[in-house]
């Protein structure tokens, strides 16, 4: 509108100026008419900084999983949590009620899967679905932990979490290995169907989830957030070794090792039973360092507090715990707090308020902002890249 009435008087003043005064005809003088110009190209160039920091054309909704980083993230990004009701049938079935209009809107719903995983994961996909058939533009789902992530293969162990079924039958241990699910493609699925347009995650339990989808997949990473906290925490982390507590999170333990230009080692595990290691090997030198053990999530703690305890037995001088989904279920606290942990450290992509309160070797990283900056960069259009190696500030 503005750019028009700049336009409109800029022919009125021409008009004015050509027209006939005492028979002769006077035309604009150059400079006025440069100026004139000038005006209207300004006006037509400048961007409008209100529009941008009000940021239109967004909706970020929260599911009831994780309130409380859903509202760090908007108010990171100056706008309001959108309005939606949640509520339970007696029967126990989900309902969700959109309280705004989402037509043609960009949006975002936070939803973590935590706590009750079923729950959380039914009420997202109805919630995509609600907005998805409200006509929104586009729907995008931010899962700061991916549910059913470590049900992402069939394996001779029966996958990473140790849920192989077992039946006794004449003294035979049968595992049913080669007909375990692959969950974690389910839920894709599931997402998809839904009418979920895109995925923002953080950290994976396998990177190859996202061929598991057909619509694009951000898979963020802890790794900034992490090194940063290391960098202001551990006084000693120049002369500390990073640790990962299984073979799989090598590639992961050897990208902050080189960063903080420092060795690595990793523990060789071997499973007897569900979620029952049966022997730990450590593969490198820790005497007298600082080893700091690091992971993607931690369940119930049985593989961290016994691979704590092998780096002290083989002469570290503190141990500390890096996680980035603290799920901390069943005896995790318990076994955390008589660990022999300086601290054990987690992100809040989990709510970890209670968890905090209970065990005080829990602390946590703060990555809203980088999911508030995903979202922003996504809405705008642009490049996530470079939050897989910043923080943004």
């Amino acid at each position: 509108m503005v750019a028009k009435y700049d336009y409109e008087n800029y022919k009125t003043t021409t008009k004015k100026w050509n027209k006939t005064m005492s028979g002769h005809q006077v035309m604009p003088s150059l400079s006025e008419s440069v100026r004139a110009k000038s005006l209207l190209r300004s006006r037509l160039e400048k961007p409008n900084n209100f529009l941008q920091s009000r940021m239109p054309n967004i909706k970020v909704f929260s599911g009831t999983s994780h309130p409380e980083l859903a509202q760090k993230i908007v108010d990171r990004l100056g706008i309001d949590l959108g309005k939606v009701v949640t509520k339970k049938f007696s029967n126990l079935e989900t309902c969700v009620e959109i309280g705004e209009s989402v037509r043609g809107e960009d949006v975002y719903i936070v939803q973590s899967g935590s706590g009750e995983v079923n729950d959380n994961l039914m009420e997202l996909l109805i919630m995509i679905n609600a907005c998805k058939i409200a006509s929104a533009s586009r729907v995008t789902a931010v899962i700061p932990c991916f549910p059913y992530a470590r049900q992402d293969k069939k394996d001779k162990a029966g996958g990473d979490s140790g849920q192989a079924a077992v039946a006794t039958i004449k003294n035979y241990e049968w595992k049913f290995r080669s007909r375990a699910p692959i969950s974690a493609k389910l839920v894709a699925n599931m997402l998809s169907v839904a009418g979920a347009d895109h995925i923002i995650t953080m950290d994976l339990h396998a990177s190859q989830i996202q061929g598991f989808f057909d619509i694009p997949v951000d898979n963020l990473y802890a790794e900034p957030a992490v090194l940063k906290w290391i960098k202001e925490n551990i006084t000693e982390w120049r002369d500390s070794i990073i640790v990962s507590p299984d073979a799989g999170g090598a590639k992961r333990v050897t990208s902050i090792a080189d960063r903080l230009n420092v060795d690595f080692a990793l523990i060789h595990k071997e499973r007897k039973n569900a979620n029952e290691v049966a022997s730990m090997v450590l593969v490198g030198f820790v005497k007298d360092r600082v080893a700091i053990l690091v992971d993607d999530m931690a369940d119930t703690c049985g593989t961290i507090c016994l691979a704590a305890e092998k780096l002290m037995d083989a002469g570290a001088t503190k141990v500390y715990a890096i996680l980035t989904h603290g799920i901390l279920s069943g005896p995790a606290i318990s076994r955390i707090n008589n660990a022999c942990f300086e601290a054990v450290v987690v992100t809040n992509t989990i709510p970890q308020d209670e968890h905090m309160k209970d065990c005080p070797k829990v602390r946590c990283i703060d990555v809203s902002m980088m999911f508030a900056e995903a979202v922003r960069r996504t809405h705008n259009g642009e490049s996530v890249s470079y939050l897989f190696s910043n923080v943004p500030y």
